[in-house]
C-alpha cells in the first residue's frame, strides 16, 4: 500500500472515531438530562466537546508531519556545522520514508562530490602526484617535524619539453609527463629507507616542473648524489608512440637550514639553482650557494631599476669607430649602449641587456636607442659628418608587427636617409627570422640601409640560409680572434670563417681587435674592417666628434 493512501485511511478512521465519541456523548446528555436549562448547558458542552474531538482528529496527522518536517529542517541546518554524515531523522523515516531516502542519497552524492573536488584540488590530474597546493601544505608539516634535522629540496625542470609538445602534440606531452613522474617515483622509492614520516614527498608543480622534498638527509653530498641519479634517470630516452624522445632535466638543489628555514625559501633557492643548471647547458644539477643568491638579487634589482631607467633618461650611447683595413679610413661607427646607473655608475650592456631581454623592457630600451640614433645622425649630418652609424636590433623588437614601419617613420621625421644607418642582428636572431621579417629587412636594404650579422660564430648558422639572406656585413665574435696571434688553430678557424663569409659576398668586420699583430693577421686573411682598442675605444658624443675631426685633419695632412 502506498504511504499516501495509508495516511488517508488512518485519518479517516480517526475522524470516524471522533464523530462516534461525540454522538455517544451527546445522546447520553439528552437522555439523562431533563431540565431545559440543563439541556442547553449540556448541548453547549457537547458541542464544545465535539469541536475539540474534531480538532484533535484533524491536527493529529498534521502534527506528526509538522514534527517530521521540523526535524528535517534541523538536519539540513546542521550542514552549516559541517555535518554531512548523519542520516535523515527517525520522524522523517516514519512519516515520509521516500523523502528520508532521498535526503540520505543527496548527502551521499554531496560527500562524493566534495571528496572528488578535494582530490582534484590536491592532486595533479595528469600524473596523480600531489600538486603545488598539496605539496606546500605537506612539506610545511614535514619541515616543522624535522626542525632539528637537515632537509633538502630538489627542483626538477625538463630541458626540451616544449619541443615535444610542439612536434608531437599536448596529448603526447602528457604521456611523457606521466613517464617522467614514474621514473621519479622509482628514484624516490629507492632512496626511501626510514619511517613513513620521513618518506620523500614528490609533486608536480606545473607544466614540466617537478619537486621532491627530503625531510631527513645526512649531508649535502648525499642529496647531490640523489640529484645526479635523477638527472641520469631523466636523461635516458623515452619511447613515446614509436618515437625515441630525449629531454633531460635541469635540477636545482637547496638544503635546510643552510639555504632557508621555510618551504618557500627552499623552493626559491632551488628554483634559482635550477636556472643556473639550465643556463650552463642543462642535464645536470646545481647546488644553491651564496654567489647564486647575490647574482639573483642583482638581477632582481636590475629588473626593478630598468623599469624606470628609460623614463629617467639614464641611458647614454658611446661610439666606437670602424676602420677599413684596406684604406685605413674611417668607414663608420657602432653605437654602444651604456646605463648611467644612479647607484652603480656606468654599467656595460652585458650587465643588464640579458635581463632586459627576459623581462621585455628591451623593447622600450630599443625604442630609446632608435630615436637617439635618429636625432644624433640628424645633428651630425647638419654638422657635416656623413659617416654611417650602426646599432643593434633586439629580437623582441622585431617580434612587434609594427617595428619596421615605426623605425622608418622615426628616420623620416628626423630627415635621416636610410643610407646613413646599419642594423645589426645577432646570428641566432637572423637564422630564426621569419620570411616576413626577412622581406622587411630586404626592403630596408633596397632603400639604402646596411644589414649586418653581429657576434657571428657564437650560434648555429644554416649556410644555405646565410647565402640567401639580405645582408651586407658579418661581424666576427671577439672569441674567434682573441688569440689568433698566438694560436695556429685559431688562425685556421678564422681564415675558414672569413672565406665562408666572402663566399656569400659579404664584408667581414672584426671586433675587439687590440694589437697590431692581430690587425696584421686579419688584413692578410682578407678582413675588410676592424674596430677595437688598437684604433679607438668607445667614446661619448663630444669625444667621438673630436676624434673624427682629428682623424680628418690627419688624413688631409698625409695627403
Amino acid at each position: 500500500m502506498k504511504a499516501g493512501s495509508a495516511q488517508k485511511i488512518s485519518n479517516a478512521i480517526l475522524s470516524c472515531a471522533a464523530g462516534l465519541a461525540s454522538f455517544i456523548f451527546s445522546l447520553g446528555a439528552l437522555i439523562y438530562i431533563t431540565e431545559i436549562n440543563e439541556k442547553i448547558l449540556a448541548s453547549l458542552v457537547a458541542g464544545a466537546f465535539c469541536l475539540l474531538i474534531c480538532y484533535i482528529a484533524a491536527e493529529r496527522p498534521n502534527s506528526e508531519s509538522a514534527r517530521a518536517l521540523t526535524a528535517l529542517g534541523e538536519r539540513l541546518l546542521a550542514v552549516e556545522d559541517g555535518d554531512l554524515i548523519s542520516p535523515a531523522p527517525p520522524a522523517v523515516r516514519r512519516m515520509m520514508p521516500k523523502l528520508a531516502a532521498a535526503v540520505d542519497t543527496l548527502f551521499a552524492e554531496v560527500r562524493s562530490s566534495i571528496e572528488n573536488a578535494h582530490a582534484l584540488g590536491m592532486y595533479d590530474p595528469v600524473t596523480s602526484l600531489p600538486n603545488r597546493l598539496h605539496f606546500r601544505s605537506e612539506a610545511d608539516k614535514m619541515l616543522s617535524e624535522a626542525a632539528d634535522k637537515q632537509s633538502a629540496m630538489l627542483f626538477v625542470d625538463l630541458d626540451r619539453f616544449k619541443a615535444v609538445n610542439d612536434s608531437l602534440g599536448h596529448a603526447r606531452g602528457d604521456q611523457l609527463l606521466i613517464m617522467v613522474a614514474n621514473r621519479l617515483r622509482v628514484v624516490v622509492n629507492a632512496e626511501f629507507h626510514g619511517a613513513a614520516k620521513n618518506r620523500p614527498l614528490l609533486a608536480r608543480l606545473a607544466g614540466d616542473e617537478f619537486t621532491i622534498f627530503f625531510p631527513d638527509i645526512q649531508s649535502s653530498a648525499e642529496i647531490e648524489r640523489i640529484a645526479r641519479r635523477v638527472a641520469v634517470a631523466i636523461s635516458e630516452p623515452f619511447e613515446l608512440s614509436s618515437h625515441s624522445v630525449d629531454v633531460g632535466a635541469s635540477i636545482g638543489v637547496a638544503v635546510a637550514p643552510e639555504h632557508g628555514t621555510s618551504i618557500e625559501a627552499l623552493m626559491r633557492a632551488a628554483d634559482i639553482a635550477m636556472y643556473q643548471a639550465k643556463e650552463t647547458g642543462g642535464g645536470k644539477h646545481c647546488l644553491f650557494n651564496a654567489q647564486l643568491a647575490a647574482d639573483h638579487q642583482l638581477k632582481v634589482d636590475t629588473e626593478k631599476a630598468l623599469a624606470d631607467a628609460v623614463q629617467r633618461d639614464e641611458f647614454v650611447l658611446a661610439f666606437q669607430p670602424q676602420m677599413s683595413l684596406v684604406t685605413g679610413e674611417l668607414v663608420g661607427a657602432e653605437a654602444l649602449l651604456r646605463w648611467n646607473h644612479p647607484r652603480d655608475g656606468l654599467r656595460m650592456p652585458n650587465s643588464f641587456i640579458p635581463v632586459a631581454e627576459k623581462t621585455g623592457v628591451i623593447s622600450d630600451v630599443g625604442d630609446w636607442v632608435l630615436h637617439e640614433v635618429a636625432n644624433l645622425v640628424s645633428d651630425w649630418r647638419r654638422g657635416g659628418y656623413s659617416g654611417r652609424l650602426s646599432f643593434n636590433v633586439s629580437p623582441r623588437q622585431v617580434d612587434r608587427a609594427d617595428f619596421f614601419a615605426r623605425m622608418r617613420q622615426v628616420f623620416v621625421d628626423a630627415q635621416v636617409p636610410l643610407s646613413m644607418i646599419e642594423l645589426e642582428f645577432t646570428e641566432s636572431a637572423a637564422m630564426q627570422a621569419s620570411e616576413a621579417v626577412l622581406a622587411e629587412i630586404s626592403t630596408l636594404r633596397d632603400d639604402g640601409a646596411r644589414i649586418a650579422i653581429d657576434d657571428f660564430g657564437t650560434g648555429y648558422s644554416n649556410i644555405a640560409r646565410l647565402r640567401s639572406m639580405p645582408i651586407d656585413r658579418v661581424k666576427l665574435d671577439p672569441s674567434l680572434i682573441v688569440d689568433i696571434d698566438t694560436s695556429e688553430k685559431a688562425r685556421v678557424v678564422v681564415q675558414a670563417v672569413i672565406q665562408l663569409i666572402k663566399g656569400v659576398d659579404c664584408e667581414v668586420v672584426a671586433e675587439a681587435v687590440e694589437t697590431v699583430a692581430q690587425a696584421d693577421i686579419l688584413r692578410a686573411m682578407g678582413c675588410d674592417t676592424v674596430q677595437g682598442f688598437i684604433f679607438a675605444e668607445p667614446m661619448f658624443e663630444d669625444d667621438f666628434l673630436a676624434w673624427v675631426r682629428s682623424s680628418d685633419l690627419s688624413a688631409k695632412s698625409v695627403a
